[in-house]
């Protein structure tokens, strides 16, 4: 087996700043993962390796993309953390201590529809600049029946419900592999009206795969199994992978994700 040879480099699309690291010079299956709260723009890049070792020589068909959050939270203390939208986290860890925080199930994060416009300009840039095609019937229809080019898209705890409802609300082609790493449930009538079969059906060609730690401080897991509840069966398939650990990406996901990274590049 040839090992790929990976190209690094920042770039932007669309709106925002990217950190780019392609599998060969000609790629055609973006996979793009957005970083949490807090985190520096670049803080899920160091997933790349490990997926590659993973992927082996399929890893030449994939551009993973790294976008950075548009929000500085360098004026609250953390130089370097970046931010989809505001966050009150007195309010959020009050919530948690008296097992209140289902009350936000329901409700719109204030700046979330912005960062989720940004994600879509994101997502459209990179889908119309990709280096290659994919091989001939590699696709996947699109909701208006074409076919469109395969892509994976995900993130890690607010990375992940800004994707989510990127992927629900957003002028984009549903991903073909969605990724919930430690997410959870807001929005929950838009997300449901959204993903419903009876309705806009934004899932019905989508695999979600879905982790979470049982000992999660931040978002609570029991939030995170109505996430799977509330939303599974819309889906083309729901894996959601409980694991013992605290607010983190485990290992096992990361091989469930490479695996149908290889599923997509597989495609006859």
């Amino acid at each position: 087996m040839n090992n790929p040879k990976k190209s690094f480099h920042e770039s932007s699309f669309g709106e925002l700043a990217c950190t780019v690291v392609d599998g060969s010079d000609q790629p055609w299956l973006p996979v793009i993962l957005c970083h949490g709260y807090g985190a520096p723009g670049d803080d899920l890049v160091g997933l790349t390796d490990y997926l590659i070792d993973k992927l082996g020589d399929a890893a030449k068909a994939v551009r993973f993309v790294y976008p950075v959050a548009p929000g500085d939270l360098a004026d609250q203390g953390m130089p370097g953390g970046r931010a989809w939208w505001p966050l009150n986290m007195a309010s959020l860890q009050q919530l948690l201590q008296t097992s209140q925080f289902d009350q936000l199930h329901d409700q719109t994060p204030p700046g979330i529809e912005t960062a989720s416009g940004q994600l879509v300009s994101v997502v459209q840039s990179v889908l119309n600049n990709m280096p290659a095609d994919p091989p001939a019937c590699s696709g996947s229809p699109s909701m208006g029946g074409e076919t469109s080019r395969p892509y994976v898209l995900g993130g890690f705890s607010q990375g992940a419900m800004v994707t989510m409802n990127t992927a629900l609300t957003g002028d984009i082609p549903p991903p073909d592999v969605l990724v919930q790493f430690s997410g959870t449930l807001v929005c929950g009538p838009q997300w449901i009206d959204a993903a419903s079969k009876s309705g806009s059906g934004r899932l019905k060609a989508t695999r979600v795969l879905q982790s979470h730690g049982t000992q999660d401080q931040i978002l609570p897991f029991s939030s995170a199994a109505t996430l799977a509840d509330t939303l599974h069966e819309e889906a083309l398939e729901w894996e959601f992978r409980a694991f013992q650990g605290p607010h983190t990406i485990e290992a096992g996901t990361l091989d469930h994700l490479a695996q149908w990274i290889l599923d997509l590049t597989d495609r006859k």
